[in-house]
């Protein structure tokens, strides 16, 4: 199932995308895919919903988010072998953790802005989780799994300057408005065969800047949220971005930054696609 949201910013309608790529409206049944949603169980419902209703078409409309702003975003670094290796870093033996806030959260196709002195931004496509319940002190990777609502694509942009040279934690480079791209859709784990088996593409202006695959994660999503859980409390709708595969702008030769007038396309192999505009600032 891939659960969508779809109209203008801030007015989106919550429904499912069919197989056909028309659009079921949820709004009289589901007020958005947010906390509550996730938190009632109510997302076990809507197959028996969606049969019973007929598609429409999208008629040119905006995907959003399919998500609703989250509690917290959270974010894992160096979580792909040969990403690391691009960095010259060594493999983390636990999961590197930092945040991005919540607000950073946008459309899979909404501009990207390049914040004020920025010299350094960056993009990364990384898969995302959308978790489904409340998960505390998780007792093992199987009830990982069971809080997992599903997967979404991420665009996790950075500003490689104040991320590594400000004298701060990571999330000084990745919370500035725009940098957390995410959709086109929430796709549910029971569409899967192996999420340890997604190609991954970023393309900057049609010349392919990533091209990798979830297989070369170091830690594993059931692993990353079973782990996370033993720190915090992770709640219904939060959203986990579980890094990157190689090819971002400050592993180039020489490195190679967002500068503005860019397009960024994403995909990942039954997420779809999504494609941004970069903006400069004003």
């Amino acid at each position: 199932m891939r659960l969508v949201r779809v109209g203008a910013a801030g007015s989106e309608t919550p429904g499912v995308l069919l197989e056909d790529d028309t659009f079921v409206d949820l709004s009289d049944v589901v007020s958005d895919f947010n906390e509550a949603f996730f938190a009632s169980g109510a997302i076990a419902t809507l197959p028996a919903i969606v049969a019973e209703r007929q598609g429409e078409p999208l008629a040119g409309r905006r995907y959003g988010a399919p998500i609703a702003r989250p509690h917290q975003i959270l974010c894992i670094g160096l979580n792909y072998s040969d990403h690391a290796a691009e960095t010259g870093q060594a493999v983390p033996t636990e999961p590197i953790l930092f945040t991005k806030s919540p607000n950073t959260l946008i459309g899979p196709d909404d501009d990207v802005l390049i914040p004020r002195g920025s010299e350094k931004t960056d993009w990364e496509v990384e898969l995302g989780i959308v978790i489904g319940r409340y998960s505390s002190y998780l007792a093992d990777e199987a009830e990982a799994a069971a809080s997992i609502a599903g997967y979404v694509i991420v665009n996790d942009v950075s500003e490689r300057a104040w991320q590594i040279e400000r004298n701060g934690q990571w999330s000084k480079g990745k919370s500035a408005p725009t940098f957390n791209p995410a959709g086109p859709y929430l796709v549910t784990p029971d569409e899967f065969t192996n999420v340890l088996d997604l190609d991954m593409t970023l393309d900057i202006d049609g010349k392919r800047r990533q091209d990798g695959s979830t297989s070369t994660m170091i830690f594993s999503p059931t692993f990353i949220v079973h782990y996370l859980s033993q720190f915090m409390a992770l709640e219904p709708g939060d959203l986990i971005n579980t890094g990157t595969p190689p090819g971002v702008g400050m592993g180039q030769k020489p490195p190679t930054y967002l500068k503005g007038g860019e397009t960024m396309t994403l995909s990942i192999t039954h997420l779809g696609t999504q494609t941004q505009h970069v903006i400069a600032p004003a």
